[in-house]
């Protein structure tokens, strides 16, 4: 009997991944804080988590084969659909919308989220591990 990963990790390693991905674009802002023109981008972190739990209940993407030397495609939705532009609370002479608190806060939030899923992660593993050595 074998052992699946997807079953016993459940959407915790894609949440894992997402906030890591979430922690990329607030950095980013948050490097870009004095750039003209440069637009704020976030991730709506449960829009994209209740999308994926949803792909993953429903099954894998389904495509049309019309021979069977065709490649089986994955991963369609790209990263970019679950960027969203951020509103501007203030407004900036030079057009920027990224106000540093607000990021630095973000930021700080994911942070712990990240290490919490990463807790939860472990936890999930140990006891995996505890189950194969028959403790």
């Amino acid at each position: 009997m074998s052992i699946s990963f997807d079953k016993a990790l459940g959407i915790h390693e894609q949440a894992l991944g997402f906030r890591a991905k979430r922690a990329e674009v607030l950095a980013n802002n948050i490097a870009n804080a004095d750039t003209p023109n440069y637009k704020a981008r976030d991730m709506d972190f449960a829009s994209v988590l209740a999308a994926q739990s949803a792909k993953n209940q429903n099954g894998p993407f389904a495509l049309d084969v019309t021979s069977s030397r065709h490649i089986q495609a994955q991963g369609l939705s790209g990263d970019a659909d679950s960027l969203l532009y951020r509103t501007s609370m203030q407004p900036s002479i030079d057009q920027n919308t990224v106000d540093a608190q607000l990021e630095q806060s973000n930021y700080a939030e994911n942070a712990i989220n990240f290490q919490a899923s990463f807790t939860l992660l472990n936890s999930k593993f140990k006891g995996l591990m505890s189950a194969l050595r028959g403790e």
